[in-house]
């Protein structure tokens, strides 16, 4: 692992267990789950391992307020938050659109965490962190500005070590996976587990789950990936040369657009909840769930093998979306 002053903040490692009723539904196929929605940080989820580093970095810089951005149902925004009050730094939010008469969900949370916040029509590439961060400066603060998404190198570091995680979980559980299902955003989670999985000789296929719809004229995410991914093959001195097309990427499951619930995020819910006991969000774990429900249904995936389900958290966006997602 490359050195960077880490601060602690989340419960690892994260259970990882078969998913025994939905074996039995398909049974193809043995069905895992991954559990990042346990790293514990203000109802966890995969953010907390990404900020144990970028908090680490801001302190190393002795920064006293973190600045970053996202929707208003953000769940990066929210474990920021709860990683600043943890830390004792100041935490500013800048978030899309206007301010809404009702705060729940993740909003809500983000404002009982303390958090300052912000309301901007600029989207999520527009110069607005840079802006804050000059009016803080100017106001005596030193602020340290996280990526949307948390997504750097820095923040990639903690799915780097979420891969040595699991591969001594999968060493202890003899057992070998053959695909790896995910919700895949802001990209720094999937350039961390492909860095980790070349450096821990983890085989498996990952199958990464596009959950937003693509702008005109927006760098695709493939290409923000494999930015991360060049600089941790510079940092660790990997040899191994990745091209544009070595990152998969599953779309097809975004057309509605971000953030909005069809369907089959509610049939993923339904789903998990009712064979489970396992809760998903509407926005990025019930649509990867979803893409890889419709895998297991269509068998698209080899017989006979290992599935994992990474589960990345996001359950108090359910309490936004529930008139959507409530069953009639």
């Amino acid at each position: 692992m490359m050195k960077k002053q880490k601060f602690p903040l989340g419960f690892f490692p994260t259970p990882l267990h078969q998913l025994k009723n939905l074996t039995k539904q398909y049974p193809d196929y043995r069905i895992f789950i991954k559990r990042d929605d346990h790293t514990g940080l203000a109802t966890g989820g995969n953010k907390t391992r990404k900020l144990e580093y970028l908090i680490g970095e801001a302190l190393s810089q002795n920064a006293d307020t973190v600045i970053t951005a996202g929707a208003q149902q953000s769940n990066h925004c929210r474990q920021t938050a709860a990683a600043c009050a943890v830390a004792g730094l100041e935490c500013h939010l800048l978030l899309r659109g206007d301010q809404q008469e009702e705060t729940t969900g993740n909003l809500l949370l983000s404002k009982i965490l303390g958090a300052k916040l912000h309301f901007t029509k600029e989207d999520k590439k527009g110069p607005g962190l840079m802006n804050l961060a000059k009016k803080l400066e100017s106001e005596g603060r030193k602020p340290y500005i996280i990526p949307y998404g948390g997504s750097n190198l820095c923040g990639a570091l903690g799915y780097v070590e979420a891969v040595e995680e699991l591969k001594t979980q999968l060493d202890q559980m003899e057992l070998a996976l053959d695909y790896i299902f995910f919700a895949s955003s802001s990209g720094g989670m999937q350039a961390g587990l492909m860095l980790g999985m070349t450096l821990y000789k983890l085989n498996a296929t990952l199958m990464p789950v596009c959950i937003d719809k693509e702008k005109t004229g927006e760098k695709k995410l493939e290409e923000e990936i494999l930015q991360i991914i060049n600089d941790g093959c510079n940092c660790f001195n990997i040899k191994k040369k990745t091209k544009l097309n070595d990152i998969p990427m599953l779309r097809g499951f975004n057309e509605a657009g971000y953030g909005v619930v069809t369907e089959n995020e509610k049939e993923a819910i339904r789903t998990l909840a009712g064979k489970e006991g396992i809760i998903l969000d509407p926005v990025y774990t019930g649509r990867a769930f979803y893409a890889m429900l419709h895998h297991l249904k269509n068998q698209n995936l080899k017989p006979n093998t290992n599935i994992l389900f990474w589960h990345t958290g996001g359950i108090p966006a359910n309490f936004f979306y529930a008139k959507e997602i409530a069953p009639e």
